[in-house]
């Protein structure tokens, strides 16, 4: 029997308790995501650098508002335009469908469906973003020609639609299967029992089981299998309730995505779904909180938290199988992922990921282990070598439980065996550069090997590679791939002290534009301004190149400051600081130079600029300054704002810079708290103390996210 005593203080803890505990609930993350940014287009030509050409909608954000789960298999977002970004454009006005995987790259939007109510000759209803909302894990939407109310939520493999029909007479749900932002080679559907159906999408090779809460009356197809056809499901009239279509994904079979839905959602009810979406949002975005800044740029960070876990995607079903690189189907023990954006996200992205969710990290590893187990080379993504950076990078912050040295073996592949990951390599290797063709006039579209990108980048690469040669012992393949990480040099030209092409004879390209910006022609997607500051493993040697610190800063200094020229139009060469492009990812180190020479004022004066003028712009502070590219301009804000920056990706430490916010509490995945704090309004860094000790330079060491710590930034 519990005493009057012991019941008192017994009452006590647990009112303590619900205290805490209602303290805890009230501070709510993803409140402050809004996932419309990136979808409105970047139209002032001030930021831009150019006047848009008629027709064309700049290649800003790129994002989607609707529903997902961290790094899910599932992206439920409303589709506005087909063959555009992500599908959705903020400034359209009309709802074609509602996609069920997405990116931002063009590609996906698989499996569209629109419910319709007295619907005309054409597909789509008008809508407006005063009857449209969400938050992470849920999306809303009123249908206006239709009269429905949409709202959608998901799991990792399922999606979920609820449909509040005004009309509950002829009700109609189009499965506009020929349509994708991806090419559709063909689909099926079928009717199974009463209430359910089933299909397969080819392109993306996307099968799905869709069950509801209504009878299906008849199944209509029309040119089935063709881009040009569709399917209509009629609804049975007599119910009055919400329509509610549960619909699971698989990448192996109709019978996976069955079992998927089942697992995930089953006879779990909407709000449920949705709760539960919400508090794994609520979980990862609270790993970091921020005090101190801005209404503004609080809600700015956790929205480009939010983004930066949006991708990779999950690609095993709840069973484990997964179609394999081979396109067979096989089985593993881990979640099995696409690739990462690598060209993009190894800069920062890749980083984060493996910070804040390190299983995934190691699960995206093994992931592309098995692609290289069954092709032969560790993957790419559209350029460079960098699975090399960001598996070194996991690799030495401590996310080890793979099998580093059968890793190791492929990306040695990668590095030196022509026809694989790296085009050109045998000339990289045998010259020390990669070339480019004599061509009269180049344009901005001339396609040749981008030589100065590739070698720059595969120089890169070949210290990332180095560094897991250093850790495992391999020393002859250590001295080697260092003295390759130095063919950064080869490429540049002291007469005009930029990056240059060459030609195979080894002369310089003539003539010379360094302001003209390429897609593919000496640079890739950048020009001569953009990537002559690229050697993050070795700034030192660099800023040798240039004649030392006060060269270094006088060429630094006219990046950001020589105009930017109206004529030199390429989309993702877009929001220009001078000739500094913040719009697209290939100079995303530069504005941190500054501080290997002693000047981090200056650094800190261009960051700011970015931060708190790129970010949110326009009169909804709805765009973005460039392409999110799967996450990698949203995790550069995200590590900016807090004060730390992973400069060189592979290596474990990062660059200390003035934080956005007073206070940055970091929950790290060693459960260990890390602190950065920044009293006082100022901006420039006058000391930088690590657990109370004054450090001399400014980078930390990736141990405090083992241990814990406090950064302290001093500022005047």
């Amino acid at each position: 029997m519990i005493s009057k005593i012991t019941k008192s203080a017994f009452g006590a803890l647990a009112a303590f308790f619900l205290f805490s505990n209602a303290i805890a609930q009230k501070v709510q993350y993803t409140k402050y995501v809004n996932t419309f940014i990136g979808t409105a287009p970047l139209n002032d030509p001030k930021i831009l650098g150019y006047e848009l050409p008629k027709g064309w909608r700049s290649w800003a954000g790129l994002t989607f508002p609707g529903s997902s789960l961290p790094n899910a298999m599932v992206q439920l977002s409303p589709m506005t335009e087909y063959g555009s970004g992500a599908g959705y454009q903020y400034e359209d006005s009309v709802i074609l469908g509602f996609t069920h995987t997405n990116k931002g790259h063009w590609n996906l939007c698989n499996i569209p469906i629109l419910p319709m109510s007295n619907r005309g000759g054409k597909f789509g209803s008008r809508f407006s973003h005063k009857r449209e909302s969400s938050s992470p894990g849920f999306y809303q939407v009123y249908l206006d020609d239709y009269d429905i109310n949409v709202s959608l939520t998901s799991t990792l493999r399922a999606g979920y639609h609820k449909y509040e029909f005004k009309n509950n007479k002829n009700r109609q749900i189009l499965f506009d299967l020929g349509k994708a932002n991806s090419r559709v080679t063909t689909w099926r559907i079928e009717q199974v029992g009463k209430s359910a159906v089933q299909g397969f999408q080819g392109g993306e090779n996307v099968y799905f089981y869709a069950t509801l809460n209504a009878d299906i009356e008849k199944l209509d197809k029309t040119d089935e299998g063709k881009r040009t056809g569709y399917a209509l499901l009629h609804l049975a009239d007599g119910s009055n309730a919400p329509v509610e279509l549960k619909i699971g994904l698989s990448f192996v079979s109709v019978e996976n995505a069955k079992q998927n839905l089942e697992a995930e959602i089953g006879n779990k009810s909407f709000a449920i779904i949705r709760k539960e979406a919400n508090l794994k949002w609520e979980a990862l975005l609270s790993n970091i909180q921020v005090k101190g800044g801005t209404a503004k740029q609080t809600g700015m960070f956790y929205s480009s938290l939010y983004r930066s876990f949006l991708w990779p995607a999950l690609r095993s079903d709840i069973n484990g199988e997964y179609t394999d690189a081979k396109h067979k189907v096989a089985k593993a023990d881990f979640n099995y992922y696409t690739e990462p954006s690598l060209w993009d996200t190894y800069r920062n992205k890749d980083v984060l990921l493996g910070l804040v969710t390190p299983k995934v990290t190691l699960n995206v590893i093994k992931s592309m282990k098995d692609v290289g187990d069954k092709t032969g080379f560790i993957p790419t993504f559209f350029h460079g070598d960098h699975g090399a950076s960001s598996i070194a990078g996991a690799y030495l912050r401590g996310i080890t439980d793979f099998d580093i040295k059968g890793t190791y073996k492929i990306l040695l592949r990668n590095a030196n065996v022509e026809g694989g990951a790296r085009p050109f390599v045998k000339e990289y290797i045998g010259k020390g550069y990669i070339s480019d063709p004599d061509i009269a006039h180049p344009e901005v579209e001339t396609k040749a090997k981008a030589g100065v990108s590739k070698t720059l980048e595969y120089s890169y690469d070949d210290y990332s590679v180095a560094q897991i040669a250093k850790e495992l012992g391999d020393t002859a393949n250590y001295r080697i791939l260092m003295a390759r990480s130095k063919n950064y040099k080869n490429m540049f030209d002291p007469s005009t002290r930029f990056m240059r092409g060459r030609l195979e004879n080894g002369d310089w390209i003539k003539p010379f534009d360094p302001q003209q910006p390429y897609y593919e022609y000496m640079y890739r997607e950048a020009n001569a301004w953009q990537v002559s500051f690229y050697a993050p493993h070795d700034m030192p040697g660099l800023i040798a190149l240039y004649g030392g610190p006060k060269k270094f800063e006088s060429k630094l200094d006219s990046l950001f400051t020589l105009p930017w020229n109206p004529k030199h139009i390429a989309r993702n060469v877009e929001t220009m600081i001078g000739q500094y492009c913040q719009g697209n990812q290939p100079d995303h180190e530069a504005p941190f130079a500054y501080t290997f020479i002693g000047k981090p004022e200056k650094t800190q004066k261009v960051l700011d600029n970015i931060l708190n003028n790129l970010y949110g712009i326009g009169d909804e502070g709805l765009e973005l300054s460039g392409m999110d590219d799967a996450g990698e301009m949203s995790s550069w804000y995200v590590f900016s704002s807090m004060g730390l920056y992973p400069f060189s990706a592979t290596d474990p430490k990062y660059i200390v810079t003035a934080p956005l916010f007073d206070k940055v509490t970091w929950k790290t995945s060693s459960g260990k708290i890390l602190t950065i704090t920044k009293p006082g309004k100022g901006r420039g860094i006058t000391a930088i103390k690590v657990n109370g000790k004054k450090i001399n330079g400014y980078f930390v060491s990736h141990d405090l996210f083992k241990t814990g710590g406090n950064i302290n930034i001093v500022t005047k």
